[in-house]
Formats: C-alpha cells, sequence, structure tokens
C-alpha cells in the first residue's frame, strides 16, 4: 500500500513521538569488528582501531589472499564486495551468481559456501554480478542470520554458522522478490529487476531496494517502478511497501504530469541504504526515472526520484523527503548510502545526515527534520528545446559547503598543457553546447549543428557507489570523485525504442585515456561538516605513465593528475586508507592534510571498498582487488608479528 508522510508543521512532535531522539553519536564500526557494509548503519566506514598507525603503516604485508577462481562461470569480473566481520568469521560475495563465503579471519581458509541455481533469472538479471555483499541480522539468543540478495533478484536468509538456509524464513529460507512486486492493473513486471546492495537490517525488518536496466537507451517509457520494502527479518513477510512513483492519492502523484506515473519506471534504490538504529528511521537515495535523458513522457518533477527520503522502518511511512534533482535528465542519481554524523554545528548539537551527489554536491540535512543545515536555494537554471521535453526552470544549489567537483563547462575547463594541446581540446568541444551545471542534453544535429550537450561532472560522477566516508572525531567527510565529462547526446528511439529520445552516445578523449579537462582527473576531498568548509584536496595517485607519451610531452610538463577512477576508501583513528582503483596501489594518508605516508602494493587494483577489523590481537585490513585476465581476490593486509 502507499503511505503518507507526516505533514511539516507535525513533523517534529510526531518524530518525538514515534523514536526515541538518538543519545549516541555516530562512532563507526565498533568492537573491532564490521558488522555492516559501511562499517556501521550510518555508513561512515570508520574504525577507531589504531594498532595499524603512522608509525607503522608502512610495514603492512600480505596475511593471505582468497581468491575467487572457482566461483561463477566468469571469475574474471571486478569483486566490489566488502566482507563483513562478525563473531569471528568474515562474510563475503564472490562471483556472477554472488556466491556467498564464510572466511577464517586469520588464516583465509573458506568455512562454507552456498549459492543459488537461478537458471534463465540469472542470464536475465540486469546486474549479474558478484554483488557489493551482505548483512547480518541476530536475536541476540543464537539466531545469527547472514541475508543475501542474489542476481536474479531472490533474498535468502542463510545460517551464519553453517551456511545453510533458514526454513523458517519465507518457508524454504529463499524469498523471491519479484513475487509480491507492484503491479499495475493486473499487469506483472515489464522489465527485469535485481539489486547489487544488500539488505539494510533495521531492528526485525530488512528493508530491500532494487536496480534495474541501465536507462540510457531504454526499449519502452513504460518500466518497472522502483518500489522499496520492508520484510519481517525472521520470517519474510512483507510488512509494507514505499512507492518512490505515487499512486493516485499519495503524495507526490500531482507531480507526475499527464499520468505518467501510471507506466513511467525506475526512480529506485540502486544504491546502499542507511538508517538510524536508535531513531528507527531509513534513508533512501532514490534514483532518476525512466530513461535517463530524455523526460518528455513524464512531465513534472517526478518524485521521489533523485532524493533523499526518510522512512520510518517499522512501517515504511514517510517522515521527510528532498528532491535533490527536479525531473533528472541527467543520470545524476544519488549513487550512495547517506552518511550519519553528530556533531556541533553552530554552537548546536545536531544530528545530520548527508547525501553525497554524481553533480558534485553535499546536501547537508537535519536527519530528524529534514531540514537543511545551511541554506538550500532554488536558482534558476538553463531551459530545454527538445521537442517534447519538459524542464524545471529552477534546481536546489546548496550554499554550503562549496561544490567539491567542477560543475559545468566552459573554456576554463579544458587540458592547457601547451597551446597547440588547448587548441585540440577546444575543436573537440566546440562540437558540442555548453553551459552552468544543469543545462540540459540536446538533439544531435539539431538547429544549431551540435552534437549533444557537453556535461561536467559525468553521468557517472561526481561520486558514484563507492561513497565517502566520515571521521566522527574531527567531523571531516572524505570524498573520492572522479573529473570527466559526459557527452549528453540524443537521437529519435526509432525502431529500438517507442521512446521519442534516446542517448545517441559521444566521446571526446585527446587520446586514449586522456580527457579534454584539465586535472586532476580523480581526487579526494575533505570537507569539515561542522563549518561547510573544505579543509584540503589532492589528487588521486600519481600522473599514469602514458599521459606524456600519448600527447608526445616531457613528463615534466604534466602536473600531478591523479586517475580518472574514484578512489575506494576507508577512515581509522589515525589514517585515511586508499585504494587505487585503476592500479595496485594502497595509500594511507594524513587525515589532516592528505599527504601520502605510505603506499603498499597489492596484487591489483582495489574493486571493492576495503574493511577493517582486530581479531587474536591483530588488526587487519581486507579489501576486493581485481588485475586483468586474473580471478578476483580478497586480500588481507596487517602488521609482522607471529
Amino acid at each position: 500500500m502507499g503511505l503518507f508522510p507526516i505533514r511539516r508543521g507535525a513533523l517534529v512532535l510526531a518524530t518525538a513521538l514515534a523514536f526515541p531522539i538518538a543519545a549516541q553519536a555516530q562512532h563507526g564500526a565498533e568492537d573491532g569488528e564490521w558488522r555492516v557494509y559501511g562499517g556501521d548503519p550510518g555508513h561512515t566506514r570508520y574504525s577507531a582501531l589504531d594498532q595499524i598507525n603512522a608509525s607503522n603503516v608502512a610495514d603492512l604485508e600480505v596475511a593471505w589472499r582468497w581468491t575467487g577462481r572457482n566461483f561463477g562461470p566468469n571469475p574474471f569480473a571486478a569483486n566490489q564486495t566488502t566482507p563483513l566481520m562478525i563473531d569471528g568469521m568474515l562474510y563475503a560475495t564472490v562471483g556472477m551468481r554472488r556466491a556467498v563465503v564464510a572466511i577464517d579471519p586469520a588464516t583465509g581458509e573458506t568455512i562454507w559456501t552456498w549459492t543459488m541455481d537461478e537458471g534463465e533469472r540469472l542470464s536475465e538479471a540486469p546486474r549479474a554480478n558478484s554483488g557489493r555483499g551482505v548483512a547480518y541480522w541476530s536475536d541476540g539468543a543464537g539466531d545469527d542470520r547472514i541475508y543475501v540478495i542474489t542476481p536474479g533478484y531472490h533474498l535468502a536468509a542463510l545460517d551464519a554458522q553453517t551456511g545453510h538456509p533458514i526454513p523458517e524464513f519465507a518457508g524454504t529460507g529463499v524469498l523471491d522478490l519479484n513475487s509480491q512486486h507492484r503491479t499495475r492493473d493486473g499487469i506483472p513486471l515489464v522489465g527485469t529487476i535485481g539489486a547489487s546492495s544488500p539488505a539494510a537490517v533495521v531492528g526485525n525488518v530488512l528493508v530491500v531496494g532494487s536496480a534495474h536496466h541501465v536507462g540510457m537507451r531504454p526499449p519502452s517509457m513504460v518500466n518497472t517502478p522502483g518500489d522499496v520494502r520492508g520484510f519481517d527479518a525472521r520470517t519474510g513477510e512483507l510488512l509494507w511497501t514505499f512507492h518512490t512513483i505515487p499512486e493516485p492519492g499519495e503524495p507526490g502523484h500531482e507531480t507526475w504530469l499527464e499520468d505518467s506515473w501510471s507506466y513511467t519506471g525506475n526512480a529506485a534504490v540502486w544504491a546502499q541504504i542507511s538508517w538510524d538504529a536508535e531513531a528507527g528511521i531509513v534513508y533512501l537515495p532514490t534514483e532518476a526515472a525512466t530513461g535517463d535523458y530524455y523526460g518528455g513522457h513524464r512531465p513534472g518533477n517526478n518524485l521521489y526520484s533523485t532524493a533523499v527520503v526518510a522512512l520510518n522502518a517499522n512501517t515504511g511511512e514517510m517522515i521527510w523527503h528532498f528532491q535533490t534533482i527536479h525531473h533528472d535528465i541527467w543520470d545524476w542519481d544519488n549513487p550512495s548510502a547517506p552518511i550519519l554524523a553528530d556533531l556541533t554545528i553552530d554552537g548546536r548539537q545536531r544530528q545530520i545526515v548527508t547525501q553525497l551527489s554524481k553533480q558534485g554536491f553535499a546536501f547537508v540535512f537535519d536527519r530528524m527534520t529534514g531540514e537543511p543545515i545551511w541554506p538550500i536555494e532554488e536558482r534558476p537554471v538553463p531551459q530545454t528545446d527538445v521537442p517534447g521535453e519538459w524542464t524545471s526552470p529552477t534546481q536546489p544549489i546548496p550554499t554550503r559547503p562549496a561544490p567539491f567537483e567542477r560543475q559545468g563547462f566552459s573554456t576554463d575547463d579544458l587540458i592547457d598543457f601547451t597551446p597547440e594541446i588547448y587548441q585540440r581540446a577546444l575543436e573537440i568541444a566546440e562540437a558540442y553546447r555548453w553551459g552552468p551545471v544543469y543545462t540540459p542534453p540536446s538533439v544531435r544535429d539539431g538547429p544549431d549543428g551540435k552534437q549533444g550537450t557537453l556535461a561536467l561532472p559525468a553521468s557517472t560522477g561526481g561520486v558514484n557507489w563507492e561513497g565517502g566516508a566520515l571521521d566522527p572525531e574531527t567531523g571531516y567527510i572524505y570524498i573520492p570523485s572522479v573529473t570527466a565529462p559526459s557527452f549528453l547526446s540524443l537521437v529519435e528511439g526509432g525502431t529500438s525504442s517507442d521512446m521519442n529520445y534516446i542517448a545517441g552516445g559521444g566521446r571526446g578523449n585527446l587520446a586514449p585515456g586522456v580527457p579534454i579537462v584539465k586535472p586532476p582527473w580523480g581526487r579526494i576531498t575533505a570537507i569539515d561538516l561542522k563549518t561547510g568548509d573544505h579543509a584540503w584536496m589532492v589528487p588521486n595517485g600519481p600522473t599514469p605513465d602514458y599521459v606524456a607519451e600519448r600527447l608526445e610531452l616531457d613528463p615534466s610538463m604534466i602536473p600531478q593528475t591523479g586517475k580518472a577512477a574514484r578512489a575506494n576508501i576507508m577512515v581509522t583513528r589515525s589514517l585515511l586508507f586508499s585504494g587505487e582503483s585503476d592500479g595496485p596501489a594502497f595509500r594511507a594518508l594524513d587525515k589532516a592534510t592528505g599527504r601520502t605516508i605510505a603506499e603498499i602494493e597489492l596484487p591489483g587494483a582495489t574493486s571493492g571498498n576495503p574493511m577493517t577489523f582486530m581479531h587474536q590481537g591483530r588488526q587487519y585490513i581486507v579489501v576486493a582487488v581485481s588485475a586483468r585476465g586474473e580471478a578476483s581476490e580478497l586480500v588481507a593486509l596487517t602488521l609482522p608479528g607471529n
């Protein structure tokens, strides 16, 4: 059923009556373990462990390597998992079938494995990959479970000690998530759905999102809506459904003009979900609606697409929402878990939630009421001239913090190592339109003869699923991002789609791997969330060796560019750790300055976010790595010792 929000005027009182005010700060992973994908329910990716610190981090060595060679038909795919460590056991997902493995944290020995034969459901899955991990639940009396969402969109409950499915859950231990998904007028799902992110476990409720096929060139304007659902953690019973595309009578329905709510899909939550365990609130980062770059078939602001939505975890009732883009036609959906923190801001203790966006903003809210911590202004933005398209006259712009990425496009953004290189970049750029942030996509070979619109950041971000990390002791949030453009070209759907327009593609590198924009192409930015001020920014790694050769330049003429790949990060009491997703380097940075303290070579590039834990008196760091032509691995690092 659809659920109604608490009205703004009654919000604070109703919230106080419904939930206890959280008295404890978000402290990161506790007790030397890592029980949640993001370290804690607030996804801070923080651990207070400091056995590994600035004085000894350079001494880290490989303790063990666990290979995914034997799992799934495609073992070479990058594994994006972040393991959990609970009660002396590691749990991770591996392989294209998303097998679950339990691993001894000291030796890397496999304790048990589980996988599911999904037949055609696997081949049809929109996210047939190893997934990003599992979820954990316990009743505190010996019933300990691992939950995994499979590529074919099943939810399995496994005994944490044995890996055996638990029959109490859905009768067999496996729930078909398609079976209770919304239909319209009795018509079943239109497109296939799946999920890469684990469920959120809030008390005894499992909150589950979904992932749909990429919407650049959707075959139809008619698609599956991205409902979010809550299930009983013990039995698998469906408890509630929240409609991210509201039905008649539900708030937000009026933002879908011309009955577009009745056939439009997506607006799902494919990223990780955060929650405040004490308040019982889940925070949903939603994506854009169908399609990614053309919204003429869904006029209106399109609530609750590309928004942050806070729900009562027990009932699914909406508490507050904030739409970060009205009528998203840039594919700038919210790609990562909102990050929770308890900080003193302007002399007040505030409970906040921060949503990092692909377009380079950090939206910061009071997580109980949804009120912005600093003003967010509706400002005029460029309007579309694409036939049939609808654009919002304004978009929300945070006044603080300042963007962590370059936004919009101008000649000042072009690479300018030499006048000749600048001219080459300008010739590529002049084939496209450009302008400030939120300049809309345009038709290829339209009246102005341009090939489309040049947008910065790219549709993949900015940030993406890797997200950020937050130090609750200092209030610094660390954000890995990429500075790269998108070429937003629209062409008629023709025989491949019943949509008026679909993505036409486009590219414009100076040379393979060399963007037309100025570096740094990859960066890590630190922002003090107590003030909203930027603290520092450093390039994500050195300049790739091939840049000078491909541009035919002396290396001394090229500044440190970083790599056009987001870092995989984690923060501890002592250090900020950064894995390079485009090379085998794993770095320890000074949290206050971004200075590299040590660099450790891994067997491959990091493909998942790192985690850390203490086991038998030793601190370990475990991260997924992938190397071309090799099976993905989990690599454990620790200090020398017996």
